[in-house]
């Protein structure tokens, strides 16, 4: 069995759902919204589903989409596409993401990575043979320094690979902090891999994209969702946008991985990124109101809530809302005797890491959002 996977063990995401799934608890770990997603982006799959072809998509994706894709980008942050040289559609993000790993990393490449950061980069760097450097981040603010990356950055590194904002931290990336990273790249000539899926969630200030940096705009591959602008998670649809030979690369590898997506799928997207912009401004202002009813409740209760940036979720400084237990622990607990599941952060590193901090997905109802803070409450 090849190595890299036989020793995985099953994803925490998965066990603290089956947790929640035996004990009845609430799951406030893995991250899916509790409603169902935009019912018109639904209405208009289902149409195309009856009404339109169900044999293969084109590899590369629907024209409709690809250019669904471009006007969207154009619109919300002002970048030019070309849908027919600069835009594939994938079978969701991680397939992008595995694709562009996969078609740009060859065996002893090393790969600038940071941490805490989503599950899927280090096992899929490692099948590609690639050497993981890993940049280690620190609560609360996230960030790294020029001393950090010289010590990550060889004249092996052949990629780099970033998420703003980031899933578990939440921080989006400055423009000092792209800034910082295009000088490294262009010095050590590698390329980028800028994982976007929650662009349409950043709170408080406009999305800054990796492709809005002129010299990164010329090596970065920008990795879009469409399950996270809709709140349709299941649905699996993604977009890898970029120079043309990256996008062409990562193509040859997607052939081969899952060739094309659900047309219907890919029909409902396309209605989708056509919605006015007030339509998406009203599902941000929800999740907002959702994340403040959360962080109100734990903040005024005694909890450490770091400040979320973005995304569907907040995290909770343990050691400094007064638990002494580490991350894995108190999550154990949690949902054992309290009910309610969460993420403990070191699920987002390499190994042999300790971070006292705690993830809850904020994207349920209200009610609960009450209950949950209830448990929590008094789990203390």
């Amino acid at each position: 069995m090849n190595p890299v996977f036989a020793g995985l063990k099953t994803s925490i995401f998965e066990v603290m759902s089956l947790e929640a799934r035996a004990r009845g608890a609430i799951n406030l770990g893995q991250g899916f919204p509790e409603s169902d997603g935009f019912p018109e982006v639904r209405q208009a799959a289902a149409v195309a589903l009856m009404e339109q072809s169900n044999q293969y998509a084109p590899m590369r994706g629907l024209p409709v989409l690809r250019q669904a894709v471009a006007d969207f980008y154009a619109r919300t942050q002002g970048l030019t596409l070309d849908p027919e040289h600069n835009v594939l559609i994938t079978s969701g993000a991680t397939e992008g993401l595995s694709a562009a790993i996969l078609s740009l990393v060859t065996p002893g490449d090393e790969v600038v990575v940071f941490e805490p950061m989503y599950d899927a980069y280090l096992p899929l760097i490692r099948r590609a043979g690639g050497v993981p450097r890993i940049v280690q981040l620190q609560p609360p603010h996230w960030t790294f320094s020029e001393a950090d990356l010289e010590a990550a950055f060889s004249e092996r590194t052949r990629l780099v690979l970033i998420t703003t904002p980031n899933n578990p931290t939440t921080h989006a990336l400055d423009r000092d902090e792209l800034e910082l990273l295009q000088r490294f790249c262009v010095r050590h000539d590698a390329w980028l891999v800028s994982d976007e899926v929650w662009e349409q969630i950043v709170f408080g200030q406009p999305h800054l994209s990796a492709l809005h940096l002129p010299h990164l705009a010329k090596r970065t591959l920008k990795i879009g969702s469409a399950g996270k602008i809709f709140s349709l998670t299941g649905w699996k649809v993604g977009f890898v946008c970029g120079p043309q030979v990256l996008v062409d690369q990562v193509a040859r590898a997607h052939q081969f991985i899952t060739f094309a997506t659900p047309p219907a799928l890919q029909h409902g997207v396309a209605f989708g990124l056509g919605l006015p912009p007030e339509r998406f401004a009203a599902a941000l202002a929800e999740l907002e109101d959702l994340r403040d009813i959360l962080a109100s409740r734990l903040t005024d209760a005694g909890f450490k809530v770091l400040p979320p940036q973005g995304t569907y979720f907040l995290n909770l400084d343990l050691t400094a809302s007064g638990i002494g237990e580490s991350a894995i622990d108190y999550a154990g607990r949690l949902v054992r005797d309290h009910g309610v599941a969460a993420i403990p952060l070191p699920a987002f590193c390499d190994g042999g890491r300790e971070l006292s901090v705690l993830r809850l997905c904020f994207a349920k109802s209200p009610a609960t959002l009450e209950q949950a803070a209830t448990l929590l409450i008094a789990s203390r």
